[in-house]
């Protein structure tokens, strides 16, 4: 066994004290209790298994990617435990904390610098633009994450999971869009059991892109890219719903205050969204959502730093 069998079946539980009265049951997967203290755990050792597969990435190649963060820890983590390197292209709009994460888990690291530290589609394209470059170098794989089908097979098993620890009792799935890979690879492994489950997909309410609107600057790291994911596949969603940042800052502190679940923003965006669904449906009505990542990888920003 290694550290690479630590990936997945993290615990389910229940909220018991932030639901409005007359809302349905929200349960939430803690996925960080995977080894980096997020989901993207499952989606880098998918990536890079696929890619050392048939040889995109050769021995002693090393791991490229654009990131806020969360993605890049993962594929740093990855990498280190099977022997590659990795070349991680950062920002300053994104926290601090994630960035010492890579350059502990062995990442050299490019930094992006925003204009005024928002999340905006010219920053991340700028990233990309710049990973795309490094990885024109010898031996060097470009994970892509935007672009990469083999992601999504990693969040498939996620959804079984769910599935099996709520007892066959999931009404409406809840979940932020980023890449777009862990709402799809859920959904289908939902909809393994049950063709009916409700989807809906959460967006920054200040760039919310997938409801047709302007793209704009946010601060929900990890979501709302500013531009539709090449890979986005709306059939496959029933709602969109749009959470702002300070929404999703307030639950996340209500999280931690109140329930002790101690993550990121995007969690807190998921379970505002979640609550809703849950008193939309009434008390018979089961939501299931996903604690994305740790807070701990957000002590350097505002979040926990405030209450507004």
């Amino acid at each position: 066994m290694t550290i690479l069998d630590a990936v997945g079946n993290t615990p389910l539980v229940q909220l018991r004290r932030i639901l409005p009265p007359g809302a349905g049951r929200v349960l939430a997967k803690l996925e960080y209790a995977n080894p980096t203290g997020s989901m993207k755990d499952r989606m880098a050792l998918a990536a890079i298994g696929a890619a050392e597969a048939d040889g995109r990435l050769p021995p002693g190649g090393t791991v490229v990617e654009y990131t806020g963060g969360t993605t890049g820890i993962s594929l740093a983590f990855v990498a280190a435990a099977k022997g590659y390197q990795s070349r991680i292209v950062f920002s300053d709009a994104f926290s601090q904390d994630k960035g010492l994460m890579m350059q502990a888990l062995g990442s050299r690291m490019t930094i992006v610098p925003s204009r005024g530290g928002g999340i905006t589609a010219a920053l991340v394209k700028e990233m990309i633009a710049t990973a795309r470059a490094i990885s024109s170098e010898p031996g060097h794989w470009w994970c892509d994450q935007l672009n990469n089908r083999d992601a999504l097979a990693g969040y498939v098993p996620l959804g079984r999971e769910l599935w099996l620890q709520a007892d066959g009792r999931v009404d409406a799935f809840v979940h932020v869009v980023g890449t777009a890979h862990s709402i799809h690879g859920v959904t289908r492994g939902l909809r393994e059991q049950n063709r009916d489950i409700h989807v809906v997909a959460v967006e920054p309410e200040e760039s919310a892109v997938l409801s047709g609107r302007p793209s704009g600057s946010h601060g929900i790291e990890g979501i709302g890219i500013g531009f539709v994911p090449p890979l986005w596949e709306p059939d496959l969603v029933d709602e969109l719903m749009s959470v702002s940042t300070r929404e999703a800052e307030d639950m996340t502190r209500r999280l931690a205050s109140e329930e002790g679940i101690f993550g990121g923003t995007s969690s807190g965006a998921n379970v505002v969204a979640a609550s809703r669904i849950a008193e939309r449906l009434g008390r018979e009505a089961t939501v299931a959502t996903i604690i994305v990542d740790s807070g701990m990888r957000y002590l350097s920003t505002g979040v926990f730093r405030s209450r507004r």
